[in-house]
């Protein structure tokens, strides 16, 4: 029997788990052992015995910004997708703790490899958002120096850059450098073939890099539990090293878990897997709709796990954000919404001859008479244009 008519449809073999009315594996819950979580949905700060953290009240509140700044600015891009302004957008709404949690937990001279919906990793790298959205608007094919901030581009090919992660953290080990590599992935690519040679690569070769799954329960519209039959940080062990599962709506544990995991890497201890334990609130991008083919009541039970509610439960519970800290917020989250309205409207269209640059780094002579070509085409317009004016007598 292959692995995946076993997973797909198979019965579960004893030990393998609860089973959940839906015939799904059962979902973690608060408390449950394997599951790193330091502050709970209802926002009660509980402790870990192997992942401790202590953040200061200005700390806490940084966090709160990140995460309510990254929701609000991926909430305007949906609405200018849905006016036409971008031709496509995936939306991070639930993932803010797992993304801005891992993010804030890397050093500047780490290296960040993502995929296509890391908008939070993207803001804890100082990439402007702006960028973000000239690529999905089409203006460009990625906007920023991924040298500049350590942040790769963007990738759309499934699972790819888990590869280019561990390459990349190979060399950083023969450098001899005192840096890690991280590669974002979805629990849909944890399927992929690349993801798997990645990990194989990774642990032969020792390399500084950390895989972080954000395990958000969708692949577009196939669930996590048709995919593997184990939690996917198990996966780990099978390659030799170790992985973990942590609450991915809790900023405060993935920040812990995700430094814990970096320092391990960084350290010459090889490779981590973390699992984000998390979910996809809204759809997988705007081309998608998920009531297709998941029910209202699971959304509904993950929304009472929100990661932005929790940490505002906990930071009001113990007094470090006040009123007049929210209406900054809210000031700082319409002004950002403003500049990424104006931004994307104003965003000039690239020359029609822009395409043929920076293929070729010493050039082609292939592409030269490419864009000679079309050059002559795009004139061929301009040509009938001005002899139908002339015919017309204007």
């Amino acid at each position: 029997m292959s692995v995946k008519s076993t997973a797909a449809g198979g019965p579960p073999a004893k030990g393998r788990g609860r089973t959940s009315p839906r015939g799904h594996a059962a979902k973690p819950r608060t408390g449950e052992p394997g599951l790193v979580q330091l502050l709970t949905p209802e926002g009660e700060r509980v402790e870990h015995a192997d992942y401790a953290i202590d953040l200061t009240p200005e700390e806490l509140r940084g966090l709160y910004r990140d995460m309510v700044l990254t929701r609000r600015f991926d909430a305007e891009a949906i609405t200018l997708q849905r006016q036409g302004e971008l031709g496509l957008w995936a939306s991070l709404l639930g993932q803010e703790a797992a993304q801005i949690g891992s993010g804030r937990a890397t050093r500047p001279d780490d290296y960040v490899f993502p995929t296509y919906r890391e908008h939070g990793v993207a803001w804890t790298r100082d990439v402007d958002p702006l960028n973000l959205l000239g690529m999905f608007r089409g203006v460009n094919h990625g906007g920023w120096d991924p040298n500049e901030n350590n942040f790769q581009l963007y990738t759309i090919v499934i699972g790819s850059q888990t590869l280019h992660a561990t390459g990349y953290a190979m060399g950083v080990a023969k450098d001899g450098a005192d840096a890690a590599v991280i590669a974002y992935f979805g629990d849909g690519a944890s399927s992929q073939g690349d993801v798997a040679e990645a990990f194989t690569f990774a642990a032969v070769y020792n390399a500084p890099v950390v895989f972080f799954c954000q395990n958000n329960q969708w692949a577009i519209s196939e669930p996590t539990e048709k995919q593997s039959r184990v939690p996917i940080y198990q996966r780990a062990a099978g390659y030799g090293f170790p992985g973990v599962r942590v609450d991915g709506n809790d900023v405060l544990a993935v920040l812990a878990v995700t430094r814990a995991a970096l320092e391990h890497a960084r350290s010459g201890q090889g490779p981590m897997l973390v699992e984000a334990f998390t979910y996809r609130m809204g759809a997988h991008t705007t081309t998608d709709d998920p009531t297709r083919y998941r029910r209202d009541e699971e959304r509904e039970e993950w929304a009472s796990k929100d990661p932005i509610a929790r940490l505002k439960t906990y930071l009001e519970r113990e007094g470090f954000a006040d009123e007049d800290f929210y209406a900054g917020i809210d000031a700082e989250s319409d002004a950002l919404a403003k500049r990424v309205r104006e931004g994307v409207r104003n965003m000039p269209n690239p020359g029609t001859m822009a395409i043929f640059e920076n293929v070729y780094a010493d050039g082609s002579a292939l592409v030269d008479e490419e864009r000679a070509q079309f050059a002559a085409y795009q004139a061929s317009f301009e040509d009938a244009a001005a002899g139908s004016s002339a015919g017309t007598g204007h």
